[in-house]
């Protein structure tokens, strides 16, 4: 890859990640209007830049991230409760975490195998953005007085694993799992956020491993210029995707988003249609 199409992807990369938008269908918009191959390098380019978006929650979150409850207890609580509660937010997004890597390990061949059909990508695009245009009116209960507890954790964790589904979109899932159990719109992105720092890391770690275990540091080292333009780009087109969607999300609702995949969707399919040769990054 160019200078010009390492941009071009991670920025589309910084964009899309935190939006309910699927990364995916975006990644194969970009890839064929830039001509890009889908070679080895290119596939580990589009995982080893998530550690820039992953950075951007950690500079905007910064002080809620690196947090510890230190509200007191009552007294004759045991060392593990104490131990909960003080490493409270970290605990919870563990628990939220466990359901996607369990999957995740489980059923990796079956997800790599739906990664290759890009109609796949497509038509999941299509019937989230339908759903998108009535959830909010079918989650409508949010408060800003309920508590995110260990069980609504949970339920946001098994609502992520629906985004194994390529083009479901993983903050789309996290949101409406936020959602459902009563999490305002803000809250629900929010904490969508702070999990994918644990699912996205994980899952980059992973992949990387799989390249380095099969002789591919060769193609790291080769690139790491590459690599540190395409994580810079995706930082801070994160950083600003984040600012604008947590205001905008808040006000207006996901209505938008939900026309906008109906859109990206119906594109993919109408280039699958008129012959193009269409592949996943």
């Amino acid at each position: 890859m160019n200078v010009f199409e390492t941009i071009v992807i991670a920025i589309v990369e910084g964009l899309t990640e935190f939006l309910p938008v699927s990364s995916t269908g975006h990644m194969i918009i970009a890839q064929n209007l830039l001509g890009v191959e889908s070679t080895d390098f290119v596939k580990a380019f589009t995982f080893i830049i998530q550690f820039g978006a992953i950075l951007s929650v950690l500079v905007l979150y910064w002080k809620r991230f690196f947090q510890l409850n230190r509200t007191p207890l009552p007294e004759g609580t045991s060392k593990v409760k104490q131990f909960l509660h003080k490493y409270d937010f970290y605990w919870k997004l563990f628990i939220a975490f466990i359901p996607a890597a369990v999957f995740g390990l489980l059923f990796s061949d079956a997800i790599d195998a739906m990664l290759e059909k890009v109609e796949v990508v497509a038509v999941t695009l299509i019937l989230g953005g339908v759903f998108m245009l009535f959830c909010d009116k079918i989650f409508n209960k949010g408060s800003e007085q309920t508590e995110l507890t260990e069980k609504r954790a949970l339920m946001v964790g098994l609502f992520q694993c629906i985004s194994m589904i390529p083009g479901v979109s993983r903050s789309m899932a996290t949101i409406v799992g936020g959602m459902s159990q009563r999490l305002t719109r803000k809250a629900a992105a929010e904490f969508s956020f702070f999990l994918a720092v644990p699912t996205m890391l994980a899952a980059t770690v992973y992949k990387v491993y799989d390249l380095v275990k099969e002789g591919g540091m060769e193609i790291i080292t080769d690139n790491l210029s590459t690599l540190l333009i395409g994580n810079a780009v995706a930082f801070i087109v994160a950083l600003l995707a984040i600012k604008f969607f947590i205001g905008f999300v808040t006000k207006y609702g996901f209505k938008a988003f939900g026309w906008y995949r109906i859109l990206v969707g119906g594109l993919i399919l109408a280039l699958l249609f008129t012959g193009h040769n269409l592949t996943i990054v």
